[in-house]
Order: structure tokens, then sequence, then C-alpha cells
């Protein structure tokens, strides 16, 4: 099982694009990903247990291991080198221009370094194009200021001709802002997804580990019971992290469009029952689910899973964010063209300033961060049905409870 996972989190560090490489406190190498090494020209695994120096410029090199331990003590994610030109050394000696993001993670009550690396070659080529024509510009408005004496109808020429070139520059300036803001902002992405990652998968694979050690030493017969508790403890955070991957793969063939719906006629009755089902071994104490049980006339001709998958979420939220000895209700009904399912709860509520962005991914409210969660949740749910001819809203207040309403067709063609 813990294989299992292992190979998960493998499958998420290979599959970023940017290049990763893992320093211990020692300064050596104990991790890369296959972008990194065919960003430094290296075999696979052939910068392992290296010195971090191996890929750093000669004139950097003295005085780095100091600058890393300092930076490890500090214990805080930063980009490295704002505001200054860095270089990266390949295996053939060639400098590449590059961006550095580090992160501190413990591992094993080991502190370690995860360097987040772009190589940033193309948008330097394309700063040095912006500077070229700037200078170009400069001289042709030097050489025709010049000529401006010669003529007033030569003056109206030149001017109407500068302004053609002024607007051809400005709008080079304001396609390459966007690219940089748009590559920014992907960085940033991608280096709070590698850290949510390594969060939601670190804390449950411990938990995993420590139940599995437990169940080790309860060997007499009269402690089954306390078995029967780690069993239970491996089995939900195993569950946890399955809907963790589901989501994220959910997420990469929502942003491809690789995804298709599979259209069926079926009954409601049977996707709240097995929802509810579900959802009961998920319960705190004194908590309680209440749904319509008249609803076997209701059919819906839509994707089945994607209503599950809809009702699913909000009925584990509500029970997530609710307190014990609570009550969760259920209520649908059905319109002529529309299906109107909402889930209600007496949980803690969405703060009003963090409503607005409550559906934007890996966002999370500021009275739910330290509960479990990836902040994905929702935002996949509303991207299926707004596929799907459907919405998500809600209605929230702090410390008294929170409405979401899922409407969605009764019948869709695709």
């Amino acid at each position: 099982m813990l294989k299992r996972e292992n190979d998960v989190f493998q499958l998420l560090f290979e599959s970023v694009s940017e290049g990763v490489v893992v320093v211990n406190q020692n300064h050596k190498i104990i991790a890369t990903n296959t972008s990194a090494e065919r960003m430094f020209g290296y075999e696979h695994d052939e910068l392992l247990e290296q010195p971090l120096s191996i890929l750093l410029p000669k004139a950097n090199q003295h005085g780095h291991e100091k600058k890393v331990s300092m930076f490890i003590a500090e214990d805080r994610s930063r980009q490295m080198g704002k505001g200054m030109d860095l270089f990266a050394l390949r295996k053939d000696g060639k400098l590449f221009p590059v961006e550095i993001g580090l992160n501190i993670i413990e591992l094993h009550g080991e502190k370690i370094v995860m360097a987040i690396i772009s190589d940033i070659s193309i948008r330097k080529q394309h700063e040095k194009e912006i500077l070229d024509l700037n200078a170009e510009l400069e001289q042709k408005v030097a050489k025709r200021t010049q000529d401006l004496s010669d003529s007033v109808e030569e003056l109206q020429l030149l001017n109407l001709e500068l302004r053609k070139e002024n607007e051809k520059r400005l709008e080079a300036e304001r396609k390459v802002k966007k690219a940089l803001k748009k590559e920014k902002e992907l960085n940033d992405l991608k280096t709070k997804f590698l850290s949510l990652v390594s969060h939601e998968f670190k804390t449950p694979l411990s938990g995993i580990l420590t139940s599995t050690m437990l169940l080790s030493k309860y060997k007499l017969e009269e402690q089954q019971e306390k078995r029967d508790k780690q069993i239970g403890n491996i089995t939900n955070k195993v569950h946890y992290l399955n809907n963790i991957l589901t989501d994220f793969l959910s997420i990469e063939k929502l942003e491809t469009g690789n995804i298709s719906y599979q259209v069926s006629t079926f009954k409601l009755s049977k996707v709240v029952n097995e929802v509810v089902y579900d959802c009961n071994m998920l319960l705190k104490e004194g908590q309680n689910i209440i749904y319509p049980e008249d609803i076997d006339d209701i059919s819906l001709t839509q994707d089945e899973k994607i209503v599950e998958l809809g009702l699913s979420n909000l009925v584990r939220n509500a029970i997530k964010y609710s307190p014990e000895n609570s009550t969760i209700k259920i209520v649908i009904k059905q319109k002529k063209d529309d299906t109107i399912f909402k889930v209600i709860d007496e949980g803690m509520g969405i703060p009003k300033k963090d409503q607005k962005n409550i559906f934007k991914r890996y966002f999370r409210a500021e009275n739910v961060l330290l509960v479990e969660g990836t902040g994905i949740g929702l935002n996949i749910v509303k991207s299926h049905l707004k596929n799907l001819g459907g919405n998500l809203t809600f209605d929230s207040k702090e410390n008294q409870g929170t409405t979401f309403i899922m409407s969605i067709p009764n019948k869709i063609e695709i």
C-alpha cells in the first residue's frame, strides 16, 4: 500500500515540466526529475549523491554551501536571486539563464531543499529583441529628427511613420509583458501545486505508517478492537489519498478538454442512496443526514457519475465543516427542465470576504485552513456542471451554516 502511494507521488513528481532538484543538508543531490536531468544534460540518476555545486557556474561555487545552510535555517520558501541574472551549468560546460524557486520540506525529521528550476533562455531572447528594437527605433528617431528641418511636409510624413512604429513597439512590449505575467502565474501555480501535493500526501502517509506499526504490536486476540481501529484509520486515509488523486486527474482532463461524458437515463434514488450510504461512514459523533425517500419517480438523462460526484462532494464538505451533533439535510426538487439539489448544513459557514473566491482552484477560506483539504473539489464540480449545462451556487453565513445549490438539466444531448 505504501509503495502504491509512493508510486503516485513519483508520478506527480515526474509530471512537472520544470526541473526539480532536491538537496539535503549536506548539499548533496538526493532526487531529480526527468525534466531536470534533460535540462542539465545528464543521464537518469547520474546527478544523485553529487554536490549541488556541479550545477553552478565556477564563479558562484565559492561560499554557496554557506548560503544554502543559511536558507535552510531560515525555513521559508522564496524566489532565488530576485532582481539578478542567474545562470546554471550544463554537463557540457555551457551556461544558461534560469529562475529558481526554493521550498523547505521536512522529511523524516530532516530539512531538505526542493528547487524548482525554469530555463528562461527564450524569455531572455525576447527581452533582447525588445532592446534591439528600441535601439533601432532610437536611431531612426535621431535620423528623422535631423530631416525635420528640411520641410514641413517631410515633418508630417515622418510623424506619421514614427507614430506607427511606436504603436508596433508598444504592442510588442504589451505582448512580452503579458507573456511574462502568464509565465510567472504558471510558475507560482506549479510551486503551490508541488507544496500542496507534498503536504496533502505526507500527512496521510505518515498516519498510514503509524497505524501499520501499531498493528504489528496488537497480536493478542483481545486486542482485535484496537486492530480494527487502526485498519479503519488506514482505510480512511487510503480513500482520502485516492480522492485527491482522482481530483488531480480530473483537473488535467478538464484543462486539456480530454474528457467525455457518458449519458444514460437513471433513477435519482439510486444515486442518492449510494451517496448517503458512503457518507454515513464519515459522520462525526451525533451527526445525521436527512434526505428525501420519496424520489423513486425522478429520473435524469445525464452523466450518472458526475451527478454522484457533485452530490457526494457537497455532502462530504457539509460533514467535514459541521460540528458533532448536527444535521445535514438534502433537499431535491425536479422542475420542468432542471433538477435542483440543496445540501444544507449547520457548520462554520464561509466568511463573507472569502465567498467571491470559493470556486477558485486551490482556494480555501481562512476559517478552514487547519482542516484537511485541497481546495479543488468545488472547482471540479462547478466545471463539470458547466459542461453539462448546470450550475453550482451557495448561500452562507459564518458560524450559521451553508446551503449549496446544484442545478442540472433533466436531459442533455452530447
